[in-house]
Order: C-alpha cells, then structure tokens, then sequence
C-alpha cells in the first residue's frame, strides 16, 4: 500500500512540474504554433483557482483533475521538441513558486456564464410557448 501511495505522490509532482513547464513552453518562442497553443490552454485551465465542473460535484468534479488535464498533458507534450520540453521541465523543476492563470480563471467564468444564459433563454423558451 505504501508503494502505491509514493507512487501516486510522484505522479502528482510530475503532473504539476509539466503543468508549469508547459506554462513556460506557452511563452517560448522556440516552442511551436499549434503546441503553443495546446501548452497554454492547458496550463491556463490547468493553473486556474476555478474548474470548468467544480470539485464538490459528485465524480464529475474530479474527472477534470483525473483525466482531461493529464491527457491534455500529454497532447501537449508530444506536440514540443523533447529538447525543449527536457529544457522547461528543468526550469519548472527550479521555479519557487507556482503561477496562478488569470486567464484561466476569466475563460471559465466566461463560460458558466455562457452556460447560465443559454440555461435561462431555454427555460425562457419553454416557459413562454
């Protein structure tokens, strides 16, 4: 059990190493167009103090966490140079601290309240046949 435990506290390290070198790797200049892009949607989303489904929904709130951030991890990382990528992970390895995506905060409130107004125009709709 405490084997399984290590093991899983190392993965979360490495997780939020590649979170941070893909935030540098997003304002890179040598990293590419399209893993530029990949890079900072994730780390922003990744990064962000609000998630798309909130952690205190039953399951569903932690399957970002679980899932589309390692996966996107992942995407992300195949699409850098491995020496690049080998270059910000030493440089996410050093970085005192963890940065905070503004911008990841401002795309997930842009889009509960996306949700919320689609939400009130059907109910809107279906009230007003």
């Amino acid at each position: 059990m405490s084997e399984w435990l290590t093991a899983a506290k190392q993965w979360a390290r490495t997780v939020k190493r590649d979170v941070v070198a893909l935030w540098i790797a997003a304002r890179d200049s040598r990293t590419p167009t399209m893993a530029k892009i990949v890079a900072g949607a994730v780390a922003a989303y990744a990064l962000s103090p609000v998630d798309l489904i909130p952690d205190f929904v039953p399951v569903l709130g932690y399957l970002d966490d679980l899932i589309i951030v390692p996966l996107g991890i992942l995407i992300a990382i195949r699409l850098i140079p491995v020496p690049l990528m080998a270059e910000f992970r030493e440089r996410a390895a050093h970085r005192a601290q963890r940065p905070v995506s503004r911008s990841g905060l401002v795309a997930i409130v842009l889009i509960w309240l996306l949700l919320a107004a689609l939400g009130i125009w059907f109910v809107w709709k279906l009230w007003h046949r």
